[in-house]
């Protein structure tokens, strides 16, 4: 956990156990100042009528006070959330009951002798797994011990995150090694040969690496670009036709390699404006994602049509199709569907991150449908020039 995040907790912490007796009642003492009888003392109660206990309730930081019994004192909303039990339900019960969690009993006896800890903690419940960061802190009234703060915020999508980074950069790192380990192995060659044919060989081979490699640096220009919102374009009245016919040119003899059929499908002349050279980015990362996943007697169709105010670009396939659960996240940046199963033929999964960027710095959309073993769908919704808007419902 970062030093200022930690801080924050631990002042919060504090803050809680500052005002303890907002969840645990003190014992009342004589004016003379010494204790009450035990049966004069108040019996200790939840106390959630104050401004600061309301606040308490509304964060979205999941918090639980339990006593020296480990009984449920306090819970707001977004415990029961996380944890999935009914806070006013608990009030009084032991928080194993609430929270069976053998891991979250350990840590509570430590913090009932002085010891906090903070550490991730896995809690699935009905939708989903999640990662939590659990803090539990002791609770102290004038140096004694009353009790017990657990605190729990949502870590889910830091740790996504971090996995997304770590598995970038071994991508990355394989995309560069191997044109790089082959530039050097073809250079060495031509070195030490003793004529020109070595040369004639290996020369244009090491052009192919290097536009390899200038390829990949440009996708995470553009990538960060398009993050940034620093992504220029230069508007021009365009054809999507126009624009599609001569990539799909440039296809053709891939597509035909493979033995997949792949043609060009204007329903009607639609204009758009748009950065001709960003809108073949989108056409080529779409076409080329459509032929690396779909085998020999295949099709892959670029349709090019109109519906509304909206010019629509489909590129539809009958390859392997895409994982239900992978669906919702194919448009994030390093995201790569089954990169074990299909190793030679994915980049470092930013294709769909950049068209996605592309489109919407246009003012469109991207949306994708795919049954596994079916194939898949991309289309793309961008606003038609005012003078052609209006076309009826393909």
């Amino acid at each position: 956990m970062d030093p200022v995040t930690a801080t924050g907790i631990g002042v919060f912490a504090a803050a809680l156990g500052g005002a303890a007796g907002l969840f645990f009642g003190r014992s009342r003492t004589r004016e003379n100042g010494g204790e009450a009888p035990d049966g004069d003392r108040e019996e200790a109660r939840p106390r959630t009528d104050t401004d600061f206990a309301r606040l308490v309730r509304a964060l979205p930081l999941g918090v639980i006070v339990v006593d020296q019994r480990a009984r449920v004192r306090f819970a707001n909303k977004a415990a029961g959330t996380i944890f999935d039990f009914d806070p006013e339900r608990a009030i009084g019960l032991h928080i194993i009951a609430s929270v069976p969690n053998v891991e979250l009993e350990r840590r509570i006896d430590e913090a009932m002798l002085g010891e906090a800890s903070v550490a991730p903690m896995m809690v699935a419940n009905v939708e989903r797994r999640s990662t939590y960061r659990v803090s539990v802190y002791p609770l102290t009234d004038h140096e004694r011990a009353t009790g017990v703060v657990i605190l729990a915020d949502d870590q889910t999508e830091i740790v996504r995150l971090e996995h997304a980074r770590k598995e970038f950069l071994s991508n990355v790192s394989h995309e560069l090694r191997t044109p790089l380990s082959s530039i050097k192995l073809m250079l060495e060659t031509v070195v030490e040969s003793p004529d020109d044919e070595a040369a004639d060989i290996f020369l244009p081979q090491v052009l192919t690496q290097v536009d390899r490699l200038a390829s990949l640096v440009g996708q995470l220009l553009d990538q960060a670009r398009a993050e940034s919102g620093q992504l220029k374009l230069n508007l021009r009245d365009i054809d999507l036709e126009e624009v599609a016919r001569p990539i799909l040119a440039t296809f053709e003899p891939e597509a035909s390699n493979k033995g997949v059929h792949l043609e060009l499908r204007a329903f009607r002349p639609v204009r758009v404006e748009a950065d001709p050279d960003r809108l073949a980015q989108v056409f080529v990362n779409l076409i080329d994602n459509a032929l690396r996943h779909t085998n020999a007697g295949g099709n892959v169709n670029v349709e090019l049509d109109a519906h509304g105010n909206d010019a629509i670009l489909r590129v539809r396939d009958t390859g392997v199709g895409i994982p239900y659960r992978d669906l919702p996240h194919i448009f994030e940046r390093f995201y790569v569907v089954d990169r074990s199963r299909t190793r030679e033929s994915s980049g470092a999964g930013l294709g769909l991150a950049i068209v996605k960027g592309i489109v919407e710095a246009h003012g469109g959309s991207i949306s994708t449908e795919s049954m596994l073993g079916a194939g898949t769908a991309f289309t793309v919704r961008l606003p038609i020039m005012r003078s052609t808007r209006s076309w009826p419902a393909p």
